[in-house]
């Protein structure tokens, strides 16, 4: 009797470190930067709920079936005959009992799983996404293609709306995930695919590739910025706006415009970022580096000692040219 109370007491005690630590766990992730227990738009929000509840009816199953045989070892342990553990002729066995509610469990997760999937709208903004290494270029897609322009790492969406994202595969595979408004989806080159992102109010939301595509997959970052509607139609229209054409621009397109583009200006290069209006943005280097004029000078002067292997090169700049570039760049508001 004694062991009997002793096993029941162990897996109390299991039971609650496990509650514990779920706890202290979502307690945790919630204030992490790159994070899917909490939702933020109406694109994450059900799948949170339904994570939620998949993992609580996984520990209810685990309890029953833990339960059943619980009960079973305690019952062999009481039992004088052995016999009389054996289930009658035509009876319902335990097991079958156990084995129906998990079937039922199972049932009810997948009809919910499909609720969720069948759940996805159409929006009227799209972005087309293209994941190239290792940075993200998004384009602004308009009816009106004077409206159109082209950014990169840094995504704008207006709060409140559905926001259609078109990705593709710029070189090789890559996976667009941003947890907090929406699941992953892979970008794969020759084959555009489509998914949508929603956020309920303003704020920056982190995103990540999550399919390995080369040595520098893990500084493949992105961040979202959630904007009120209005303020969403001010920075679209901002960007539409060519930026000041400075003392650095020759300097700039003879050096770096072969790569970059920035508007207004005869760099046009494709290969690189458009660096139009770059001081808007908050980071540099798909989200690795601030964005400030002493990371932004040595970011110029060596690329490959922040992220060996990307497809930008070290410039043969002296000291003075390097300067004017920096002072140019950092005009671009």
């Amino acid at each position: 009797m004694r062991l009997v109370f002793n096993q029941r007491g162990f897996m109390l005690r299991r039971l609650a470190a496990l509650l514990t630590f779920a706890s202290f766990a979502s307690a945790q992730a919630s204030s992490a930067p790159l994070q899917y227990l909490t939702g933020a738009g109406a694109r994450a929000q059900p799948v949170v709920w339904l994570t939620w509840g998949t993992l609580l009816i996984s520990v209810i199953v685990i309890c029953i079936i833990g339960g059943l045989l619980l009960f079973g070892v305690l019952r062999r342990q009481a039992a004088t005959d052995p016999a009389a553990l054996l289930p009658e002729k035509g009876g319902l066995s335990w097991l079958w009992i156990g084995v129906g509610l998990t079937a039922l469990a199972l049932l009810f997760s997948v009809v919910w799983t499909m609720q969720v999937l069948a759940e996805a709208q159409a929006p009227r903004v799209t972005i087309e996404v293209t994941a190239r290494q290792w940075w993200w270029q998004a384009r602004y897609l308009s009816d009106d293609p004077s409206r159109q322009f082209t950014t990169a790492n840094e995504i704008h969406i207006p709060a409140g709306e559905p926001v259609r994202i078109r990705l593709l595969g710029g070189d090789v595979i890559h996976s667009f995930w941003v947890p907090q408004l929406g699941g992953k989806m892979d970008a794969i080159p020759g084959l555009a695919n489509e998914t949508w992102i929603e956020a309920a109010h303003p704020g920056v939301f982190r995103g990540q590739c999550t399919e390995y595509c080369g040595p520098q997959h893990a500084h493949m970052a992105l961040e979202v910025v959630a904007d009120a509607p209005g303020d969403f139609a001010a920075w679209w229209n901002h960007q539409l706006q060519a930026p000041a054409n400075g003392a650095g621009a020759a300097l700039f397109t003879a050096h770096c415009g072969g790569c970059h583009a920035v508007r207004g200006t005869e760099a046009a290069g494709a290969l690189g970022p458009d660096l139009s209006h770059l001081m808007r943005r908050a980071t540099l280097a798909s989200g690795i580096l601030p964005n400030n004029r002493p990371v932004l000078r040595h970011w110029i002067a060596d690329p490959q000692g922040f992220k060996p292997g990307s497809l930008m090169p070290v410039p043969s700049l002296s000291e003075a040219e390097l300067d004017r570039i920096t002072d140019w760049l950092e005009s671009l508001e």
